[in-house]
């Protein structure tokens, strides 16, 4: 989401939760409407607790395996922002919150995300050079050795001079 979108994003989200408490509320009346607020975030709790510590040690594993658990910190990021969801009062945050827990629409996002996202790992960079078709060459990238860089006249005025 472009950064220019999150003020707009801060003046359309609290009206709409205005306007569904209002909708909702007269047609269950204020008691009520305040009541499944407030389960709406008892649930939220459970639901981060649960699928936070289970997305915890999938993490754990993958890590232990030595692979990078890139889908596993996807879905963590996404569960805490549920989370996030769940605990602001509002039935359309709450409503968003709920679809984030759920593992199906968590997979639809990280597949439109991966498609976007390159990761690189500092095993991809070390062997770069080795492999012309990694996708993660780059004829951007000069690697020098010790001995091909010394340093020539420094600038006295340089700002990344040591003192």
């Amino acid at each position: 989401m472009p950064f220019a979108l999150i003020p707009f994003m801060l003046l359309v989200v609290p009206i709409v939760e205005i306007a569904a408490f209002i909708a909702i509320g007269q047609q269950i009346g204020i008691g009520l409407t305040l009541l499944m607020i407030l389960v709406t975030a008892i649930i939220g709790t459970f639901l981060l607790r649960s699928q936070g510590f289970a997305i915890l040690e999938t993490i754990k594993t993958e890590t232990n395996a030595g692979r990078v658990p890139g889908r596993a910190l996807g879905d963590g990021a996404m569960i805490l922002v549920a989370g996030i969801l769940l605990l602001t009062p509002g039935f359309v945050t709450d409503t968003l919150g709920f679809l984030l827990f759920v593992p199906g629409v968590r997979g639809a996002i990280w597949k439109f995300l991966s498609s976007r996202i390159t990761v690189v790992t500092p095993m991809d960079a070390a062997f770069r050079d080795r492999e012309p078709s990694s996708p993660y060459a780059s004829d951007d990238v000069i690697d020098l050795d010790d001995n091909e860089y010394h340093v020539q006249d420094r600038d006295p005025n340089s700002p990344w001079k040591k003192d």
